[in-house]
């Protein structure tokens, strides 16, 4: 059963972190990261920060590193950072400023940051993010380490 998304409207501004199970969709301005299934961001809206989630909407403007099964940049969005993704479309009039990488698992790789350091860390080492399962009990909102975690109850 699919649900409703979770909305950031065009007024609200969220310094933080956004994990969700389920979809959001960001009309708004987000600094800091967001994961979750599926993101859309509206044609008015600003992140700043890395996002990954398997179905990513840009409308929008977003400054960070982006990773995604299906990533689509709109002719309205405005991208600077570094795209990996399994498939990508980009529309006529799109902005893009970055570079693209095709990956088969674009959502257990490490960030492109993680990637550019030298050294021993590499990609297969690196520890995958983690998206909680609406299984999890207690409260739908839980803040943390500058971070909002948004739970979804179980189906009924």
């Amino acid at each position: 059963m699919r649900t409703a998304p979770s909305i950031i409207s065009n007024d609200l501004v969220v310094h933080g972190n956004l994990v969700a199970t389920g979809d959001i969709q960001v009309d708004g301005t987000v600094e800091g990261d967001i994961r979750s299934q599926s993101l859309t961001i509206g044609e008015k809206a600003s992140i700043n920060g890395e996002i990954v989630a398997e179905d990513i909407v840009i409308r929008g403007r977003v400054i960070g590193t982006i990773r995604g099964r299906r990533v689509q940049l709109a002719s309205t969005c405005h991208v600077e950072g570094d795209i990996l993704h399994e498939a990508l479309a980009v529309e006529t009039g799109a902005f893009f400023e970055g570079n693209c990488r095709h990956s088969d698992d674009p959502i257990g790789q490490a960030s492109a940051k993680q990637a550019a350091r030298p050294g021993p860390a590499s990609l297969a080492s690196a520890p995958r993010p983690t998206i909680p399962r609406a299984a999890d009990a207690g409260s739908p909102v839980v803040v943390g380490d500058g971070g909002v975690v948004v739970k979804r109850p179980a189906a009924q």
